[in-house]
């Protein structure tokens, strides 16, 4: 095996050293929105069937075709149309005159960062009854081969981006006229190679991921669905980038010459525009500040790109074929560019990691945030090398063997393979605001209870069921569930561990059998209420129940 062989051999296998991590790494897909409320809301009883659900959710999404359902009582399709959808806001219109009994909602939409969310609601229209089942599995997890296959396709997009954008700036800048560029080519083609394939990768996985089916079960109008979506756009520029790029690299790659500083004015702005498809696909595009967050997320891959790009060809053709004049010329200017790559790495991802972190919390007891530790770990060991490096760099004379500063930078790139196994991983990951976004749905409760005797069934609704103030419902049914007109209504509500007496609620009559009322609850524990409900001059029934108040 050649000198160059042998290199080109130890930097494939720490490329599938970051690939085994990706596949050690690999947890489930998460969704990256989260449901925040819903109309009518999960789990309350409603007195008159609406003509329309909302969900509401915690970034814009986008719909899937055939993909929202609502489940009447009977089993039967309640929805009727195609649900649109307004930024954040999904509108599923509904069949008038629903009957009485729990409803079914089942979603699966797109979030802005192109994860699918999926998920059940209930709620019921005048009394509750036994939620009707889903028969088509919707809400069900992606399919496993095609979730451990996503994160892979990212790594190998990123390897093909280390290998395409250093490896030509040092080619373009840097590389001495009387080597030859066969190595660096092939280097290069493999980088186009690579990127070119995870993007058509990508495109295929999409439709499976998306639609909760697996790898072999796609179908033409499935993937053109994905070339629809906003996702498969950013693809689609990503490839056509791609192949422009490959046309214009052909001069410089065979040294002719023929390349001017025109062509590579366009290489460095499709660069730019190649890079900037990653975060077009991923979490910046629904982070809070979308556009700040797309463009560190850029930096951060350009920089990276430089630096590691910059340490392979340093490594694999450079040191070993360059002469000690060459070296001393060339060395110190890649330093500079690596001292300034690291800055750019630094600033981008604390800044982005701030802003999808969003607090100590989440940065302790997250994933997301346990595997940002972990890269920063990697990364100042990285640093901490490169730092050497350039000691190297300056102190070593121009009779000196670079064979120290080979072995350094054969060990930054193991370390930066593993870490770009990290960042594959992490863009599968919901960010802690995501999740803090779920929790808050979560808490967000109502208490529905149904009292009976054998004269009265009484639903009621107290939302939010916390400190505060408190919204109750109270609908009056007959033992046979019709509407029971009622004249006058009371309930009170006390604390007796609190010593609290009971407190007086108003209520007001919406319907003959629906009354609402608001109050205040000052303290949180387990609540005594009481209802009274008078249906004729000398007929009324009381019912009392406990309920817990967060």
């Amino acid at each position: 095996m050649t000198v160059d062989r042998r290199r080109g051999a130890t930097v494939l296998i720490g490329l599938l050293i970051g690939l085994a991590g990706v596949l050690l790494s690999a947890v489930p897909a998460s969704a990256h929105a989260a449901l925040v409320s819903s109309d009518p809301s999960t789990g309350t009883i409603v007195p008159d069937a609406p003509n329309k659900v909302t969900l509401t959710f915690s970034e814009s999404v986008q719909l899937i075709t055939g993909k929202i359902r609502v489940i009447a009582p009977d089993g039967a399709r309640a929805d009727q149309g195609e649900p649109s959808v307004d930024g954040t806001r999904v509108s599923i219109p509904l069949r008038s005159g629903g009957g009485r009994g729990t409803y079914l909602v089942t979603f699966r939409v797109i979030s802005a960062d192109s994860h699918p969310v999926s998920g059940t609601i209930t709620y019921s229209v005048g009394a509750a009854s036994t939620p009707p089942a889903a028969d088509d599995g919707e809400g069900v997890r992606a399919d496993p081969v095609v979730r451990a296959l996503i994160p892979v396709g990212k790594y190998l997009g990123y390897a093909g981006l280390v290998l395409l954008i250093g490896p030509v700036l040092v080619l373009a800048l840097l590389w001495p006229q009387r080597l030859s560029r066969r190595g660096p080519g092939r280097l290069i083609w493999t980088g186009i190679g690579l990127v070119a394939g995870s993007t058509v990768l990508g495109l295929w996985l999409q439709a499976p991921y998306t639609l909760g089916t697996g790898l072999l079960d796609v179908r033409v109008g499935d993937l053109r669905d994905v070339l629809g979506s906003t996702f498969g756009a950013v693809m689609l520029v990503r490839l056509a980038v791609v192949v422009a790029a490959a046309f214009l690299l052909r001069p410089l790659l065979v040294g002719s010459g023929g390349e001017s500083r025109l062509d590579l004015a366009l290489l460095g702005v499709l660069g730019v525009a190649a890079l900037a498809t990653w975060p077009l696909t991923g979490h910046p595009t629904a982070s809070p500040v979308a556009g700040v967050s797309v463009v560190l997320d850029t930096l951060h891959l350009a920089a990276m790109s430089v630096w590691l790009g910059g340490l392979v060809m340093l490594f694999g053709f450079l040191l070993p074929r360059a002469d000690a004049r060459e070296l001393g010329a060339i060395l110190p200017i890649w330093s500079r560019w690596a001292f300034t790559a690291v800055g750019a790495l630094l600033f981008a991802g604390v800044v982005q990691a701030l802003i999808e972190v969003s607090s100590l919390d989440g940065l302790f007891n997250s994933t997301y945030g346990r595997l940002i530790l972990t890269k920063v770990a990697l990364a100042a060991i990285v640093i901490a090398m490169a730092a050497y490096s350039r000691k190297l760099v300056r102190e070593r004379s121009a009779e000196e063997s670079p064979r120290g500063l080979r072995r350094v930078v054969l060990a930054e790139l193991g370390i930066t393979a593993v870490v770009l196994g990290v960042t594959a991983a992490l863009v599968q990951i919901a960010p802690p605001r995501t999740a803090e976004a779920a929790s808050t749905t979560a808490t967000s409760t109502t208490v529905t209870r149904t009292l009976t005797d054998k004269t009265m069934s009484l639903q009621v609704d107290i939302y939010p069921a916390a400190v505060g103030n408190n919204s109750m419902h109270l609908y009056a049914y007959t033992p046979d569930n019709k509407p029971l007109p009622v004249i006058e209504w009371r309930a009170t509500a006390a604390l007796p561990a609190k010593n609290i007496e009971p407190i007086e609620i108003p209520l007001l009559r919406i319907t003959d059998f629906h009354a609402i009322g608001e109050y205040a609850l000052p303290q949180a524990g387990e609540w005594t209420f009481k209802f009274t409900a008078r249906t004729s001059d000398i007929d009324q029934t009381t019912f009392t129940m406990t309920a817990k108040i967060s």
